[in-house]
Order: C-alpha cells, then sequence, then structure tokens
C-alpha cells in the first residue's frame, strides 16, 4: 500500500520484493488489486546475490509489524542505503529518526510512503542519514566493536562475581 502511494507520485517508481514466505501470494494479489507496476518479486535470495540488489537499491524499505533486530536494517547501512522501517519491536534500537534512517509507525503506510518519497525528494537528507547509519554500523555493528563490548561485559560480570562472591564468604565468617 506504501508502494502505491510511491508510484502514485513517481510512476517510474520499482519494488523488488526480496524474500519468501506464507504472505507472498497474498502480496502478489494486493499489486494486482492496486494494479501496481514494476514490481518484482524474487523469491529467496542466496546470500551472495544480496549486494546486487542492495546496490541496485535507492531505498530499502521496511514494513514489519513485529520483529526484534532484523539484519537487514544493518546491511542497508553497510550499504549505504537509506532505510524506511515501522517502529516494530527493537528498531528503534537500532534505528534513530532522520539521523540513521526515517522510522514511521507500524501499519501506517501513507507514513512510509510520505517517508520515501522525502528521501527521493531530498538527496541530501537521504545522503546524510546514509553516512550517519554507516558511521553508526562502523561504531557499533562490525565485530571489534562488538568483540570489545562482549569483553568489558565479561570483565565487568566477572569482576561483580569475585566482589558478590567475596563479600559472601566474608559475611558467612
Amino acid at each position: 500500500r506504501a508502494f502505491a502511494r510511491i508510484q502514485a507520485q513517481a510512476p517510474e517508481a520499482q519494488l523488488v520484493v526480496a524474500g519468501d514466505g506464507s504472505e507472498r501470494a497474498t502480496l502478489e494479489a494486493l499489486v494486482a488489486e492496486l494494479r501496481l507496476s514494476n514490481v518484482t518479486f524474487t523469491g529467496r535470495v542466496p546470500h551472495e546475490r544480496m549486494s546486487a540488489l542492495y546496490e541496485a537499491a535507492d531505498i530499502y524499505l521496511n514494513s514489519p509489524d513485529i520483529d526484534n533486530m532484523p539484519s537487514s536494517v544493518i546491511e542497508a547501512y553497510a550499504a549505504g542505503i537509506p532505510v524506511v522501517t515501522t517502529d516494530a519491536g527493537g528498531i528503534p534500537y537500532i534505528l534513530r529518526h532522520e539521523a540513521t534512517g526515517m522510522l514511521v509507525p507500524c501499519g501506517d503506510d501513507a507514513a512510509m510512503a510520505t517517508a520515501a518519497l522525502r528521501l527521493l525528494q531530498e538527496p541530501a537528507l537521504a545522503q546524510r542519514i546514509s553516512t550517519q547509519a554507516r558511521a553508526e554500523l562502523e561504531a557499533r555493528y562490525v565485530w571489534p566493536a562488538v568483540r570489545d563490548a562482549w569483553l568489558d561485559l565479561y570483565a565487568r560480570m566477572v569482576a561483580a562475581h569475585g566482589a558478590g562472591a567475596a563479600s559472601h564468604h566474608a559475611g558467612a565468617a
């Protein structure tokens, strides 16, 4: 439904639906019902082909009602593609509105379309978001950053456990 709104403003717009699942037939029927053009369903995409899809995209649309921490958002950060996503689940913890992407309420296709069209109409905003998202990726989601965070957590847990164990034993004496 968001893409129908986008295509009404940008008739040449294309939508690639990557992946497969139980909703595919419903989505294909909706595309026909809304008389959308330029929509491609890829089905399951092998990991080695994903970079080509990201490279061909101008915007990554992510519209779940339920999600945790979608790796596809992080992949879009890495690919330099601005993200428009719903605020489902843990997504607001990995994407900040107008900083590292555009965040819209779940189920609000009008807001999703408006955000996507804004990125198309404001290339400087799209570029700023892409740049900040890439910086966020480098600071939080690449192995050296993750490794350091895990090592710090382990060190704090060992220190807390060691201190707790020592005070527990002293109290028993």
